[in-house]
């Protein structure tokens, strides 16, 4: 998000953890960790590879695997966002914020695909200011990536010779400034926060594209976290054709809204029977988490991708911030996902 990033949000978010000052909801879902293993954090990312393991996008070493109760890691690669298997032991590797990489790892070699720093700077379509925050990859047929950058606003198509190209520009919303306000303890927040209070009632917010999945009709669906000022409720799920280039999204037939009254999307991923699991940073914003101002949890939600009738499978998760779904259907998330060697991955009911 180009006026809030989501490099300063990760950072301060490491800060606060580190300060011990990050409210941590307990959970009414959680599950014995899925084996034990200490990533170095903060984990982005979470993908179910062909062969039946995890893989564990950790920021802090590279790409994860969880195979058999032992977790290893496969490729070192700090400041990973996302992984997203191409086949077996060949993937797509995502770096945001610092790096701002697309990488193909195979086993034992990785290789730089593209520059998408370089493709925001040249061509920059939500014309503000050049921001790059590469957060969620996945694949599409013929050796592709969709890339969701988080600071660009916009979803990107890259192909095997590394040529970037932007599919849909997400645009900004006016938004409810209530949530901020009760953050921050209006009428009498803390120093150097009264200008919070000082808001009208609604405000513009980026969308700030934070997820992308492949729908079983071939489509792409894209989830917002929502930037400044961190509303609740005003996250949505887009539907983009897949056949789209160049969609503004706020004039475009190209792109719809197929699910919304979310707060902070953080992933996407959909199951083998076409369930779309919608991942919820925290259900008082990924403002009230950063802030550590009273965060109570997040959320994974269930929709129905032929009715968009979204249910809870799992509430005050403490930071999920990844969904993965196994081919069998097992549903598993990274939780405690910031705090410095306290990620865990769980399996959900």
């Amino acid at each position: 998000m180009k006026a809030f990033g989501l490099f300063n949000f990760r950072r301060s978010l490491t800060l606060l953890a580190i300060l011990g000052i990050l409210v941590i909801p307990m959970s009414s879902a959680l599950a014995d960790p899925v084996p034990s293993f200490e990533f170095t954090g903060p984990v982005f990312g979470l993908a179910a590879a062909p062969d039946g393991s995890l893989l564990v996008a950790d920021g802090g070493s590279g790409i994860v695997e969880l195979r058999n109760g032992e977790g290893s890691i496969v490729a070192e690669l700090p400041g990973l966002t996302d992984i997203a298997p191409i086949g077996r032991g060949d993937m797509f590797a995502l770096t945001g914020a610092g790096d701002w990489k697309l990488y193909r790892v195979s086993r034992g070699s990785q290789s730089v695909i593209a520059d998408l720093l370089a493709f925001e700077t040249e061509v920059n379509p939500h014309d503000f200011e050049v921001d790059s925050n590469p957060f969620d990859v996945a694949v599409l047929n013929g050796g592709q990536a969709l890339v969701a950058d988080a600071g660009g606003n916009d979803l990107l198509i890259v192909d095997q010779r590394g040529n970037v190209d932007w599919v849909a520009l997400f645009p900004d919303q006016l938004v409810s400034t209530a949530n901020a306000k009760t953050l921050v303890g209006c009428p009498n927040p803390p120093p150097g926060l009264e200008f919070v209070c000082g808001f009208p009632d609604m405000a513009p917010a980026q969308a700030v594209p934070t997820s992308i999945a492949v729908g079983p009709d071939g489509a792409f669906y894209v989830g917002e976290l929502k930037g400044f000022p961190a509303p609740t409720g005003f996250s949505q799920v887009w539907r983009i054709e897949p056949g789209a280039r160049h969609a503004d999204c706020a004039t475009s037939s190209a792109c719809t809204v197929v699910a919304s009254g979310f707060t902070s999307i953080v992933d996407l991923a959909f199951g083998p029977d076409g369930t779309l699991y919608v991942v919820e940073m925290d259900e008082a914003s990924w403002a009230a988490v950063e802030l550590g101002l009273g965060g109570v949890g997040g959320t994974v939600n269930a929709c129905d991708s032929s009715t968009w009738t979204c249910t809870e499978v799992a509430s005050g998760l403490p930071m999920p911030m990844a969904a993965a779904v196994t081919k069998d259907g097992s549903l598993y998330a990274a939780i405690l996902s910031l705090v410095p060697g306290g990620a865990q991955v769980i399996s959900l009911p």
